[in-house]
């Protein structure tokens, strides 16, 4: 629902001399305007803009509001919008003696609430080691990945998948392309491919997709693979949500494929008025559908925004409380402070998350769209990205044991194991999804690794990139990682993981995946305008300023820096 406040007739006017200045066609009229009118209209704009930006939608037509220009930072601040890098084979030689990396710029919060790190990130072309990297990650989804759906798997030679490894496929192909180890004809074709199937795909009880599919036959299955319907999860939407963006924003030409996927989904139940997000499942007994509120510290805020960059208000999701923190080697953690007695859901602690919003995201907000990489507009979860790094970093220096934590697979029972700097209590815990602990099955991750590598250009990081880089079967793709207590590989193969250190590189190249929208108007928001379609199943309108997630500091940081 649109919120209800005043707004000028002059953003009423505005719109439809915006509309009509373009041409636009509505519920098949052509609006169009006079010299006179638009005379009015170049004369108000400046006024008038900031108007619109902040003010309300109700008064707009709504078969109107969805050819509104969506607000961001470069829009209404007038900043120069960031622009996408070239392909690492149409860089020039010296492209990187041009990057800003800021390195003249003290750490801390600004009085806007944005956070400088205190580290910053690797830039530079690929060397050799790195490229066999990324070609050998690659090959694992020219090897499982099926020609029946485009559907990769998740895990090696299983054919099953969630949203969640299928971002991670679209990433390696964004990643294997922009590095130039596949051209546009075979991207075009495997992310056509990829999306057709999934716009084709039956949904959870005519809502979001089920949480697992068959990689060979789309058809909805559980956790064993066997046919059937268990829920959808909104993390995991979240995260396609992202991917599917940074796809839109890059590549235009695929802006339609992109949007008709999304316009078959109701997502009425996945976000409520406070801006949770609600996964659901199957109760065992009633077979009713139920909706629980999904998402901790880390990952919540990270798929919040996922929500956020297609004009969802996901306020609460994306706020860090709350939250407690831990002191591990000196290190504030912070950690979800909902009690897993009472709520059902663990509170792990893990890189992934954060190294997501770093690589994909930038630790900046969705409608910042022109700051530059440095500087995070999105403050605390770059901050509290630097603390999982830094306490990391730190029990390798008095420990001694190499640690860069994240939940991974593993080969045999329990096949999964969450891999966290804290959890249930107690710091280095290593569970499985029951909470059995497990400490045989700590590891440093290669994802996490490679990761904190990019992200991080530190000597320790240097030291994880040497255990990481050549940790692979060139027949197969990148292992999962290298167990800590001296057991070896983790011997089996991923779509996450292979897609994580696509991104990683990646990010090496061309910083913050994500670039900005570049088109006028999106079908997202000009689809069913003509029908009830759109209030039914919550699409939103283009989100203006007063939509935007706030830019928050919390109580630990309560002072500016600078």
């Amino acid at each position: 629902m649109v919120k209800k406040s005043v707004t000028s007739k002059k953003s009423v006017s505005y719109g439809i001399a915006l509309l009509a200045g373009a041409g636009a066609v509505l519920a098949g009229a052509v609006f169009s305007v006079g010299a006179g009118a638009r005379s009015i209209f170049l004369a108000q704009e400046e006024e008038i803009i900031p108007i619109i930006a902040g003010g309300d939608l109700d008064n707009i037509p709504a078969l109107m509001r969805g050819n509104l220009p969506v607000a961001t930072t470069s829009s209404l601040a007038g900043e120069h919008k960031r622009t996408k890098p070239p392909r690492m084979c149409e860089m020039p030689k010296d492209y990187f003696e041009k990057i800003d990396q800021g390195l003249d710029q003290a750490s801390g919060y600004t009085r806007r609430n944005e956070y400088v790190r205190k580290y910053r990130p690797r830039r530079g072309f690929l060397n050799e080691r790195e490229m066999r990297a990324a070609r050998t990650a690659w090959h694992y989804f020219e090897l499982f990945t099926q020609e029946s759906t485009g559907l990769a798997n998740s895990v090696g030679n299983y054919p099953s998948t969630t949203l969640w490894d299928t971002a991670s496929y679209i990433a390696g192909a964004v990643a294997a392309y922009e590095l130039c180890i596949i051209e546009k004809p075979e991207f075009d074709k495997r992310i056509t491919q990829l999306l057709t199937t999934i716009k084709g795909l039956e949904l959870f009880r005519k809502e979001l997709p089920n949480k697992v599919y068959h990689t060979k036959t789309g058809a909805k299955v559980d956790y064993t693979n066997k046919p059937g319907e268990i829920g959808f999860s909104a993390l995991d939407i979240g995260r396609f949500l992202v991917w599917l963006r940074i796809v839109k924003n890059r590549y235009p030409h695929l802006g339609n494929t992109v949007d008709s996927v999304l316009l078959k989904w109701d997502f009425r139940n996945v976000i409520d008025d406070e801006g949770l997000m609600f996964g659901s499942y199957v109760d065992k007994d009633s077979g009713e559908t139920v909706y629980a509120q999904e998402g901790r510290l880390g990952y919540e805020e990270y798929a919040a925004k996922g929500f956020a960059l297609w004009g969802f208000k996901p306020y609460l999701a994306h706020r860090a409380e709350p939250f407690l923190t831990a002191s591990i080697y000196g290190v504030q953690v912070p950690y979800d402070g909902r009690d897993p007695r009472i709520f059902h859901s663990q509170n792990y602690v893990v890189t992934e998350s954060y190294l997501q919003d770093g690589l994909e995201l930038g630790f900046d907000l969705p409608h910042d769209d022109s700051s530059p990489d440095w500087l995070h507009s999105d403050g605390w979860r770059a901050e509290f990205a630097d603390r999982i790094y830094q306490v990391q970093e730190n029990r390798w220096r008095r420990t001694g044991f190499m640690t860069a934590r994240s939940e991974h697979n593993v080969k045999g029972p329990p096949y999964f194991t969450y891999d966290t700097i804290f959890s249930d209590g107690y710091p280095w815990n290593t569970v499985t999804p029951r909470g059995d602990y497990v400490p045989d099955h700590a590891a440093v991750a290669a994802k996490a690794a490679l990761g904190l590598w990019a992200l991080w250009d530190t000597d320790y990081t240097d030291v994880l990139y040497e255990a990481i880089i050549e940790l692979y079967d060139p027949e197969t793709g990148m292992f999962e990682g290298l167990y800590e207590r001296g057991q070896g590989r983790v011997e089996i193969f991923t779509a996450n993981n292979n897609g994580i250190i696509l991104t990683s590189l990646l990010h090496k190249v061309q910083g913050t995946i994500l670039t900005p929208y570049t088109g006028e108007t999106e079908v997202w928001y000009t689809a069913y305008r003509d029908q009830d379609i759109r209030i039914v199943r919550n699409y939103p309108d283009p989100p203006q300023k007063e939509d935007w997630l706030p830019a928050l500091r919390h109580s630990e940081q309560t002072q500016a820096d600078f």
